[in-house]
């Protein structure tokens, strides 16, 4: 399809990225089978619509031990998806998250949480919540909702982890 001048300028680089395909392809594998074979457990928190095999994954294997929080909130703030605090008098700003704790399991969070919010997001309770949240106005808005969203996909991954009880993407309809 390529003109001759171009395939011979682009043909190594058309190898190249057909090479990363396959071993992309063979990592996916690979993660996939680490899934259902070693860690089980991930297998009830892939329920969650916007939620993969590699989220999943690095989600167990960076807690370590779902016994290692108290309360499920607290895996959030272990996250740095907590807002920073500066009050002070009568003041009390708006602030950006924390970022501590692991960037890459956060960053897979805000992923997933792009994905529920996205357009082709299914309609949960989550959905709802955080399109009502980015709905409310100002400049980062969208944004703080993506962020709040990926707080409370890490605190539900937590508390469906321990109790290993099925998904209900509407829980206040199903009460």
């Amino acid at each position: 399809m390529l003109p001759p001048g171009l395939a011979v300028a682009l043909g190594p680089v058309l190898e190249q990225i057909a090479a990363m395909t396959v071993k992309i392809q063979q990592y996916d594998r690979t993660i996939k089978r680490l899934t259902e074979t070693e860690y089980p457990e991930t297998q009830a928190l892939l329920q969650v619509y916007g939620v993969g095999q590699l989220t999943a994954l690095t989600y167990v294997l960076t807690l370590g031990s779902k016994e290692r929080f108290k309360r499920s909130r607290d895996v959030g703030c272990y996250l740095g998806l907590r807002p920073r605090r500066s009050q002070s008098g009568d003041r009390d700003p708006q602030l950006g998250i924390t970022k501590a704790g692991n960037i890459y399991l956060r960053s897979l969070l805000v992923e997933c949480a792009n994905h529920v919010l996205g357009p082709r997001g299914r309609d949960s309770t989550l959905r709802q919540w955080s399109l009502h949240l980015a709905s409310r106005g100002g400049k980062q808005s969208h944004n703080r909702a993506i962020v709040a969203v990926a707080r409370k996909l890490a605190v539900l991954l937590h508390r469906i982890w321990i109790t290993q009880e099925p998904y209900i993407p509407f829980y206040a309809v199903a009460s």
